[in-house]
């Protein structure tokens, strides 16, 4: 995978990172992203969401930005387990959307070719490489890729009618062709 490396014009890079506007992401994604973080960790707990951030070796880029550094600060000093795990979850969501739109997966930078765009280019800018550290955690357990994951992640059913065909236009990067050409054929019917 590719990012851009000539950022400076990209409006919503034109400042620093520390003022990096997220609210391009498309709500339906972060939704669904939020859904599938939540799922994770009411089965397996939220203790170990901060260390799954750090681990995957984000945590300059969320002290970067003054609102994960906000969220942060606030999800590690409260005294209510709720909104710790809120603050986590939100700076998950929006890192784990991030990596959808600027990976193509599932076809949701074809659906939302801006939003990908500039998805690229924030991860090019504050990431080290092409690693998508949430997607690997999230989606693809270390021995299968989980079904629920996708399905969780699948674009909204109410769609326009040129949008199968952007879906395909997108490559989109599921662990093989069958299981993508399956996948539209699925949606598009």
């Amino acid at each position: 995978m590719e990012f851009a490396t000539n950022d400076a014009d990209h409006p919503v890079l034109a400042g620093n990172a520390e003022n990096i506007d997220f609210s391009f992401l498309p709500t339906s994604l972060a939704a669904q992203c939020r859904s599938l973080i939540e799922s994770y960790h009411e089965l397996h707990g939220y203790a170990c969401l901060p260390d799954i951030l750090w681990k995957a070796r984000l945590g300059p880029f969320i002290e970067t930005n003054r609102e994960f550094r906000q969220l942060l600060r606030k999800a590690s000093t409260t005294r209510s387990a709720k909104k710790s795990h809120e603050g986590f979850v939100r700076i998950a969501t929006t890192l784990l959307s991030l990596e959808i739109l600027s990976s193509s997966f599932a076809g949701w930078s074809a659906i939302y070719p801006d939003a990908g765009s500039t998805a690229r280019a924030i991860l090019g800018r504050n990431a080290r490489g092409s690693h998508m550290p949430l997607m690997e955690f999230y989606l693809y357990p270390p021995k299968y890729i989980s079904s629920a994951a996708i399905a969780t992640l699948a674009p909204p059913l109410v769609r326009s009618s040129g949008e199968a065909a952007l879906y395909r236009a997108s490559k989109p990067e599921l662990s093989g062709e069958k299981q993508a050409l399956h996948y539209i054929n699925a949606i598009a019917h």
